[in-house]
């Protein structure tokens, strides 16, 4: 009795331990699934890359701080034109369209 005892308990180990192999790998291939369908879904989103954002950004930073400096250019000139008497160059207006009366 104790011979088939044991070669029970040692088929229902071996059947456990075949059932954890086997969920290892339904549990790999359930993330696999997932992963390849939330990469189809983000690609489908057309999302922009980390790098690309982060090219951008700098950029968009080096271009604001040209623009500051520009500006400060600029201010620092008219201060000199208006010492020295020059008038500065007046900006230029927006055209007008003629308005056509109201019908009434």
């Amino acid at each position: 009795m104790t011979q088939t005892s044991n070669r029970i308990f040692d088929e229902f180990a071996r059947l456990m331990t075949d059932a954890a192999g086997v969920a290892q790998g339904v549990k790999r291939e359930a993330e696999t699934v997932f992963r390849s369908q939330m990469e189809r879904f983000v690609a489908d989103m057309d999302l922009v890359k980390r790098e690309d954002f982060d090219v951008v950004r700098e950029m968009a930073s080096k271009a604001r701080a040209e623009n500051e400096k520009l500006a400060a250019r600029v201010a620092e000139l008219e201060a000199k034109l208006a010492i020295s008497g020059v008038a500065a160059p007046s900006k230029p207006r927006a055209k007008r369209t003629a308005q056509k009366p109201a019908e009434g």
